[in-house]
């Protein structure tokens, strides 16, 4: 593989003729399957190469060892060739250099996560409650994605713990209060919602195993707020044309994220289930395509507008990079993956503001109620659309109800006899 990028023999001997040449040229392997270009590829061998050698030259001599010089090496590096620079280049040049050494010690080493990067267990409380998780999956049928949210929330109630010195047998009303009082203020009320939610099946869970010998749960109080109380954050039609229209389709990323952004605004469709979308989910000979594992546990399959499946068409022949995954939407950037959901919301966001379209909240879930908000304005019930954003029941879609502002102004206006 060293062949592919360097001409000369006598660069490709330097380089096998390190001991850590075998990690070079598993990591190379690694770079070329996952998008890295050339140029990428020329640039951190060397570094690779001198660490292997600042490694030996301090006492290492078996690849189990070389993760303690990776900070040292660094530091030399930055001392070397740093002078002179202003602290947010020395500290971009050190993710330079710390970036390539890590990225070939995970593959080298096994259970190597890096410096700075301690590895986060699936469960936060794998010690003192090692089958919660698979109780949620087991006994409470909860979907991946659930118990996901599921750990992010433990993690957070565990790291306040550990910030307190309070061990989990000793955690009391005053503890769980102290938790939502610090952790409210930095989420929004359906995060803090949820966290709660966590928290109490999380308690409920360790009083039947025995873990505590009291059940706090029912002592979770959630956040007071009314149903009904917000207003779905939507925008006029012209303006989803508007940010439509701001993104530079001449781009590979820009192809991409055009066919997201028409995916977002047109079928109302969450960042997970764009992020998520397949090759094998669109149907183009019956020009339709499915939204898998909803929310709501069930599959959607929607017709395939024209505008949407040509953009789509364009990324995939002009914009998406060669790759083995099935995701439809890949990052732009190597290591090449699947695109996220962040990522997506990421993306709606930024052309939001690029198109000077003001909104209280930016993100993905704008273009959803813009969607929502066009199908009200076209007379659809609030059940059709409730099924086609995919909502779980009719509650979650009465919200929108609110913001049916002509149909709400007419009734205002007239005699009131159709209300009767």
């Amino acid at each position: 593989m060293l062949e592919n990028y360097y001409v000369r023999p006598a660069s490709v001997d330097r380089i096998r003729a390190s001991w850590v040449a075998p990690a070079i040229e598993q990591y190379v392997n690694w770079m070329a399957e996952h998008g890295y270009t050339p140029r990428s590829v020329l640039h951190r061998v060397p570094v690779l190469v001198e660490f292997g050698e600042f490694a030996k030259t301090h006492g290492a001599n078996e690849f189990v060892q070389l993760s303690d010089h990776v900070e040292p090496f660094v530091q030399a590096w930055i001392r070397r060739r740093g002078r002179g620079r202003s602290a947010s280049r020395r500290s971009r040049l050190a993710h330079e250099i710390r970036n390539p050494v890590c990225q070939m010690l995970q593959l080298a080493i096994d259970g190597y996560v890096g410096p700075g990067r301690p590895h986060k267990p699936e469960n936060p409380f794998e010690r003192q409650a090692p089958e919660f998780l698979a109780y949620l999956v087991e006994e409470k049928g909860l979907r991946p994605r659930t118990i996901y949210q599921y750990r992010f929330h433990l993690r957070q109630f565990a790291t306040y713990l550990d910030r307190n010195g309070i061990g989990l047998r000793a955690v009391s009303p005053t503890v769980i209060s102290g938790f939502i009082t610090e952790y409210g203020p930095r989420v929004a009320w359906t995060t803090l919602r949820n966290a709660c939610g966590t928290l109490r099946v999380f308690l409920r869970y360790l009083y039947r195993e025995g873990v505590v010998s009291r059940d706090l749960s029912s002592l979770v109080e959630f956040p007071q707020s009314y149903r009904y109380a917000g207003i779905p954050r939507s925008i006029a039609w012209d303006q989803v044309e508007r940010i439509l229209a701001s993104v530079d389709r001449r781009s590979p990323c820009g192809k991409r994220d055009y066919a997201m952004l028409l995916l977002l605004a047109t079928y109302g469709l969450r960042a997970c289930e764009v992020a998520a979308l397949t090759l094998d989910d669109v149907d183009w000979r019956n020009e339709r395509f499915r939204i898998r594992d909803r929310k709501a546990g069930n599959t959607t399959t929607y017709p395939l507008s024209a505008v949407a499946g040509a953009a789509i068409v364009d990324y995939l022949k002009n914009g998406r990079p060669a790759t083995t995954h099935r995701e439809v939407f890949m990052r732009m950037t190597a290591p090449l993956a699947p695109i996220q959901s962040a990522a997506v919301v990421s993306r709606a966001a930024y052309f939001i503001r690029k198109a000077g379209v003001s909104v209280p909240r930016t993100g993905s879930h704008v273009l959803r109620h813009s969607c929502v908000q066009h199908l009200l304005n076209a007379h659809f019930s609030l059940k059709h659309i409730g099924d086609y954003i995919g909502h779980r029941n009719i509650s979650s879609t009465q919200i929108y109800g609110k913001v049916a502002i002509e149909e709400l102004r007419s009734v205002a206006q007239g005699d009131g006899e159709d209300v009767l």
